[in-house]
This record gives C-alpha cells, sequence and structure tokens, in this order.
C-alpha cells in the first residue's frame, strides 16, 4: 500500500498517491517524512478546492498517476449513507489535462480496528487485530465532460449565489456558478455509486456474520 522507496517487497512506482488530512498526517516533522515517503500529498481541510497543494494532486494526474482521494473529507466511523461529497474529487476531474477514470471504492470494518471511543474516547494506540474488513470495488467511472460542461453552463445561468472568487477556468470559460453546477453533478454521480456499494459492502458483511454464527452453534 504505501510503496516506500527501496522497500524490498513493494514497488513505488505502481503505488497510488493520496489526499491526506495536514492537521493530522503532518503535524510534525516525523509524521511529514513518514506520510511523504508514503505518496501522500497534504491538504488542509476547509482551505477550499484551490489550496496550493490541489496543484500537486493535478500535477500527479497530469502525469498518469494513480490518486486515491477521500471525497467525503472526513474521517467517518457511523454506520450510515455516505454524506454528501466535498467539491475536491470533482474539481480535480474537471481541471485535469486528461479526465481521469473513477474507480470508486467502500470499506466496512476499519471502525472496528480503530474505533474512536476505545479507551476513555480515544483510540488504540496500534489498530486492532482479527476484525473483519469488507473492502467493495465498484465499475469504473467515466465523464462526459464536454457534454456535462454545457448542462452546467446552461443551469448557472438563473443562479445567484454568493462568490468565493474562484478563477474562470480555461479553456471552457466555466464562471464560478457554473462550476458549482458541475462540481455538484459529478459529486451526486459519485455519490450514488458509493451509496450504492456502502449498501453491498454492509449486505456482505451481515451475510458473513451469519454464517459464523451457524458454523459456531
Amino acid at each position: 500500500m504505501w510503496g516506500f522507496k527501496g522497500f524490498p517487497i513493494f514497488d513505488s512506482n505502481l503505488a497510488r498517491w493520496a489526499l491526506a488530512a495536514e492537521d493530522i498526517c503532518f503535524k510534525n516533522s516525523l509524521l511529514s517524512y513518514f506520510f511523504r515517503i508514503g505518496k501522500c500529498i497534504p491538504i488542509t481541510r476547509g482551505g477550499g478546492i484551490y489550496q496550493k497543494h490541489m496543484n500537486e494532486a493535478l500535477e500527479r494526474l497530469s502525469d498518469g498517476e494513480w490518486l486515491h482521494t477521500f471525497p467525503e473529507g472526513k474521517v467517518s466511523q457511523e454506520d450510515a449513507p455516505i454524506r454528501r461529497l466535498k467539491w475536491g474529487t470533482a474539481s480535480l476531474i474537471v481541471r485535469s489535462p486528461v479526465t481521469p477514470i473513477v474507480l470508486p471504492i467502500v470499506h466496512h470494518g476499519f471502525e472496528e480496528v480503530m474505533p474512536e471511543n476505545f479507551w476513555f474516547g480515544r483510540r488504540p494506540p496500534f489498530p486492532l487485530c482479527n476484525k473483519s474488513i469488507n473492502i467493495v470495488i465498484g465499475e469504473p467511472m467515466e465523464f462526459n465532460l464536454p457534454k456535462m460542461t454545457q448542462m452546467a453552463i446552461s443551469m448557472s445561468r438563473n443562479l445567484h449565489n454568493p462568490t468565493r472568487g474562484w478563477p474562470i477556468l480555461s479553456p471552457s470559460g466555466l464562471d464560478e456558478a457554473a462550476q458549482r453546477c458541475l462540481y455538484t453533478s459529478i459529486s451526486d454521480q459519485i455519490q450514488t455509486s458509493m451509496e450504492s456499494l456502502r449498501s453491498s459492502s454492509k449486505k456482505l458483511s451481515e451475510a458473513k456474520s451469519l454464517n459464523s454464527g451457524q458454523v459456531e452453534e
């Protein structure tokens, strides 16, 4: 997973890049070094979709690299429907020189490996063992950006939302209102796919638990 350079098992050239929370993974020099050699890009949560390290993520996509994002934008251990996605992932899809293919992935069970309230409201110092984890991978998603861009421009003509000073995107010429419509459309499609995978993962976990109970009997 990490792809440390020189590590005898993993090939760092094949490992993914990932967006990682600056306040968690880069809060001191040791952690910064560890996660940087793990091909993580620091992202400031709440810093907006045009923060400087998003440009580094775009460079990786331009190079044809695999970039792992967390579109919900926060750590969540709730067994609940996928929350509304942040626009960061959608903005990378739109701004990348080559439109990336999106591979949705959902996991279930990590909340048992590193539970938030394990000991006096804290996580355990190390991951817990003997826990069941399900990882469900969906079908690749491709986006027809020229068509979606025109739809976004049309939808945005009558919108009058407060602006945040976003730059006009070239060469499409998308203003902020049109960008909002386009990012929302892309995010909604990804969210729908992820929610379908979450339901599948939950059913798989329940089936495993049921089968385990029958064996024990």
